[in-house]
């Protein structure tokens, strides 16, 4: 009988929390800077649901340190008022590039909503005139240890990894503490080949700046109709679709992570502008539930060994080193997850440990 009080009482506490949200301000907490592409999805969102909540929604850029600063900060905080706001490919490679990690993903970042699937793109600048995938390989071989790559940090930077290794290319990799930096040095050819949101590069695309060389997602994109997907590029194992949304601290109820996420669904339905202001920065309106947010996640989180395999990677426990770079290792893996004849290996191997002496940085 007393169980069963308890119980009673702890639902109706979940019911009126979610009934009576938010009571005081809410914070979305994300790990990039502002006019990234998950910074204007969710200042679209902030200023709707203020509308709707009758409180502020205030945004925070926690950029840096691979993701860890923004998750830090959210579940330190530990408070149902303070949300992250992130692309699940932030944290899914974490367990693959870090021996330890501050947070637990499953018991600390609940998640409440998908937004959005924001488009990955691989850009190179236009001086360097190469218009493909396969051209970039052909000139990175051509001229060995001259041409400098980047990623955004989680998947996108192990899937990179796994593609320079792959080909065998002797390139060199370029660290950024905020990737939204990355598209100026990428439009003055400081970099050379950048994985990351199509939205960061967009406005350097359309001053005839970059040259967008492929898109990760499955389908081609109803923004860049011409470019060509990287399975239509040949190279399938580069696909990444990135999920973005919301997630609840530790201990947020279902109740309450099905209310937020009803209320998002609310304000973007109810606004036909938001989805075509996302599609012009990359981004596809992709509004999924707490448990179907979730199930999404796991299976974007499944490219994440494969990733790591193919690219040697091994955890470092030095996190800020492991934010710089992913150390190259023996290629000894890739043989049953590429099918590499031995001759190919026995390249690759050579290759890697002048690799791993160069970003041993």
């Amino acid at each position: 009988m007393i169980a069963l009080v308890v119980g009673l009482a702890a639902s109706g506490v979940t019911a009126a929390s979610a009934q009576t949200y938010p009571q005081r301000p809410v914070k979305f907490i994300l790990p990039f800077g502002p006019a990234a592409g998950t910074d204007i999805t969710a200042r679209l969102l902030a200023e709707k649901l203020a509308a709707r909540w009758g409180k502020p929604v205030v945004i925070e850029n926690r950029p840096g340190g691979d993701g860890l600063v923004a998750i830090n900060a959210f579940t330190s905080a530990n408070d149902e008022h303070t949300l992250l706001f992130v692309p699940a490919s932030t944290f899914t490679a974490h367990p693959y590039v870090h021996e330890k990690l501050p947070y637990d993903a499953e018991r600390d970042l609940l998640p409440i909503t998908n937004v959005t699937t924001i488009v990955i793109a691989l850009g190179a600048p236009a001086s360097l005139n190469v218009k493909t995938l396969g051209e970039f390989i052909a000139l990175a071989r051509a001229k060995p240890d001259t041409l400098n790559v980047s990623a955004a940090a989680g998947n996108s930077d192990l899937i990179l990894s796994a593609f320079i290794k792959t080909q065998g290319l002797p390139v060199s990799r370029v660290p950024y503490r905020d990737i939204q930096q990355a598209p100026s040095d990428l439009a003055e050819a400081r970099i050379h080949l950048l994985m990351s949101s199509y939205a960061t590069m967009l406005p350097l695309v359309q001053a005839g700046k970059l040259r967008i060389l492929a898109v990760t997602s499955r389908k081609r994109v109803a923004i860049a109709t011409d470019t060509p997907t990287v399975a239509e590029a040949g190279y399938p194992y580069l696909g990444l679709d990135g999920l973005i949304g919301m997630y609840g601290p530790r201990g947020m109820s279902m109740a309450l992570r099905e209310s937020i996420a009803a209320d998002v669904r609310a304000v973007v339905e109810a606004d036909p502008t938001i989805a075509s202001r996302l599609a012009q920065t990359g981004q596809v309106v992709d509004l999924r539930g707490p448990r179907e947010f979730a199930a999404g996640i796991k299976e974007s989180a499944t490219s994440s060994p494969r990733s790591r395999k193919a690219s040697g990677s091994r955890p470092h426990s030095d996190s800020a080193g492991a934010s710089r770079r992913l150390n190259i290792r023996s290629a000894d893996d890739l043989a049953p997850l590429f099918g590499f004849v031995s001759n190919e290996l026995a390249e690759i191997r050579g290759r890697a440990g002048q690799w791993g002496s160069s970003h041993a940085r």
